[in-house]
């Protein structure tokens, strides 16, 4: 058995390696700092490299913003029939780069007192503090997408992230969301939205194209120690044959991936920080699994007063306006 990890607990750590059933016992930005150390890393990790920065124009203000959010997106026909074949769909346009840039700077005083040992910044759970951030994780424009691509008539959210991978942070080792979310439901969704654009250095989202990826991987034993997983999941991959995405996002561009996807992020190899807000959603109906794990980190933050097997509806889950769902043929 590899080396206990010293980010975990004597609790979470004890046992074999792939025994994740105890409960995760501290915050989710030490969870981070934990997931973060499984990542395998790569060859190459020199200098930090200079990207251009992209000129978002003149900034809307904030009503200007929620006008734009409550608008609907053109999705057709072939972004939903891509979303459920290879389990993932990048979007051009979704948030225009002024919106993007507003949203960045309101992450960026949000994140202002928090620090990582791992690089990657995180917080959740802003759309209680932030009528902006509510505005965007709420918004009848991400709602009707993610209804749209999962074929649902009701969605609610699960919880918001903001994720600030620091110049020089590493990779986030592969993984399928299923493993982290305690819902017994498949009809989940979610984003990554980039505040900036997001070229090759600054180490965007890739996918494992197609739904069946993770049958190449099923029955890798999971390593809360060490970067057994990550290296075992990328290597049969290669030897399947699956094809990784791995592609630069425009400002603008916002990702939709399922739960069963497997997906990874590159370091960060930028001499600028990685802004990204992401949210969550599922079909309403959905319950807690009966016996959730570490993986799921402080799942009780967005599910409160809700037990194992019960209906994950919380106050902190509310149903999105997903009216325009239906008009996926704008």
């Amino acid at each position: 058995m590899s080396a206990v990890n010293d980010r975990l607990s004597d609790a979470t750590g004890a046992g074999p390696s792939t025994d994740v059933s105890t409960a995760w016992d501290s915050d989710n930005e030490s969870w981070w700092d934990w997931y973060m150390t499984l990542a395998e890393r790569q060859d190459g990790d020199g200098d930090l490299v200079e990207v251009s920065v992209v000129d978002p124009g003149p900034l809307p203000g904030e009503a200007e913003v929620l006008a734009q959010l409550a608008e609907p997106y053109p999705l057709d026909d072939a972004a939903v029939a891509a979303f459920a074949t290879d389990g993932f769909v990048r979007l051009p346009g979704v948030i225009t780069p002024g919106a993007a840039e507003v949203l960045r700077r309101r992450l960026e005083i949000m994140l202002t007192d928090r620090s990582s040992a791992s690089g990657l910044r995180s917080r959740e759970m802003m759309w209680l503090e932030d009528d902006l951030v509510r505005a965007a994780v709420l918004s009848p424009r991400i709602g009707s997408i993610s209804a749209a691509l999962l074929g649902v008539d009701a969605l609610r959210l699960y919880h918001d992230s903001a994720l600030c991978k620091e110049p020089g942070a590493g990779r986030t080792p592969w993984h399928e969301d299923a493993h982290h979310f305690p819902l017994d439901s498949h009809d989940v969704v979610s984003t990554w939205m980039p505040l900036q654009a997001a070229p090759a250095a600054m180490g965007p989202l890739a996918f494992a194209r197609g739904m069946r990826a993770r049958d190449v991987v099923a029955g890798l034993p999971f390593d809360k120690h060490g970067t057994s997983f990550d290296r075992q999941v990328s290597r049969a991959f290669d030897d399947a044959g699956v094809e990784v995405v791995e592609e630069p996002f425009a400002l603008g561009d916002v990702s939709f991936h399922s739960t069963l996807c497997f997906h990874t992020a590159g370091a960060n190899r930028s001499t600028q920080p990685r802004m990204v807000l992401g949210a969550t959603y599922y079909g309403e109906g959905a319950r807690i699994i009966d016996a959730p794990t570490m993986v799921s980190g402080d799942w009780r933050l967005f599910v409160p007063d809700t037990e194992p097997g019960e209906r994950a509806a919380s106050s902190r889950n509310p149903l999105l306006d997903i009216r325009r769902a239906s008009s996926r043929r704008w």
